[in-house]
């Protein structure tokens, strides 16, 4: 197939890794493909130059600009476009502007994120006036097609979720030794299990529950240490919590850290103690890194975690359950193990980039997509 990826621009960010990511799965598919950029071309754009991939920046200003919709649509027709996917709205409404007349086989749109429609805003009405064109609205998971449905503002007849995949090559189940690795790093005892979690240090992320939580839970298993892996506004705010809880050398807050792959295999469990998520990267990450998962129950969050199987899912908000929760695996590496064993499983069959890339390949040749399996 020639596949055409309509973004606003490859800087750097969660939406363009997963673009970048699916065409990687799509050209060893045998499909064509390139990426026509609205704005500018950004600066992931030479990752996928690398690969023979080319990359079209529109140059788009302010307003209706014509001359960037010319540059689109002479794109699109050099290239012989017979599936034009585009990300998210603004993309979207422009492309198929780009697109009119042009014969386009299949135009499909993928809302990232939960996809929330904001019910006042311009670029949410002029998406909707193009609906009649368009084949598909997929979203990353089932929670935010649940949302998206809900607010009767789309067809229920157009919405797919197809989940977000990650290459899961990249990541390796965790043992005795990498974790006595990071421990040793951290100036710990070897055989210290440590819970750890990653995402940036913002509200929704609800670091401080997880603090208390682990301040609950650690004079029962004085052996356990917590890593944060992120940085944020609230990093100081959480550093003094830390102090108030004299836990100074069992809580750790590395920072932004490039080597994520490599952090996960020091951990024993992973924790995620969000208010509000959508499709969690970071879930997908910890269980390809055979880890053990508590969770809080909001967002796509079931959809990764399976309660009992892979790990445990708790109220959001409840620092009594989460501590609960925590302690339980703290006291069973057993269950640990099972659980991690059956995350990695999960993720390598249905939560891998080349899942995701076979469920869109079905989606453009018009067939219902294969919905992952629980977790």
């Amino acid at each position: 197939m020639k596949i055409s990826h309509f973004v606003e621009n490859l800087n750097r960010g969660g939406l363009e890794r997963t673009v970048i990511d699916l065409i990687r799965a799509q050209l060893q598919q045998g499909h064509d493909c390139q990426v026509v950029c609205l704005f500018e071309a950004g600066s992931l754009a030479e990752e996928l130059r690398a690969l023979g991939v080319a990359v079209h920046a529109c140059g788009k200003r302010r307003g209706l600009d014509m001359r960037a919709l010319r540059r689109a649509r002479a794109h699109l027709r050099a290239h012989a476009t017979g599936v034009l996917h585009t990300h998210n709205a603004t993309a979207h409404y422009h492309a198929v502007l780009a697109s009119l007349g042009l014969g386009i086989r299949r135009v499909i749109n993928t809302r990232h994120g939960m996809g929330a429609l904001e019910r006042a805003s311009r670029r949410e009405w002029l998406f909707r006036r193009t609906l009649g064109r368009t084949d598909a609205v997929v979203t990353v998971c089932e929670a935010a097609r649940r949302e998206l449905l809900a607010s009767g503002r789309l067809p229920a007849a157009k919405l797919v979720a197809i989940a977000n995949g990650i290459r899961v090559e990249r990541f390796r189940p965790a043992d005795a030794d990498t974790r006595a690795g990071l421990a040793r790093t951290l100036g710990l005892a070897e055989r210290t299990r440590i819970i750890g979690t990653v995402g940036r240090l913002a509200p929704a992320k609800h670091h401080a529950a997880l603090i208390k939580a682990f301040a609950d839970v650690h004079p029962s298993h004085p052996s356990s240490a917590l890593v944060l892996v992120g940085d944020g506004s609230l990093r100081t705010e959480l550093e003094a919590q830390v102090s108030r809880h004299a836990l100074g050398n069992r809580v750790f807050l590395l920072g932004d850290r490039s080597d994520i792959a490599d952090l996960l295999t020091g951990f024993d469990i992973f924790a995620l103690s969000s208010l509000t998520e959508g499709y969690s990267i970071a879930l997908l990450e910890a269980c390809a890194a055979g880890l053990p998962i508590v969770a809080t129950d909001v967002g796509g969050n079931r959809e990764i975690v399976r309660d009992g199987i892979n790990g445990k899912l708790v109220a959001a908000d409840s620092v009594e359950q989460l501590g609960a929760a925590l302690a339980s695996l703290l006291a069973d590496p057993g269950t640990c193990d099972a659980m991690g064993r059956a995350g990695r499983d999960w993720v390598c069959g249905q939560g891998s980039v080349a899942a995701m890339a076979r469920r869109y390949e079905s989606l453009y040749k018009g067939l219902p997509p294969d919905p992952p399996a629980s977790a």
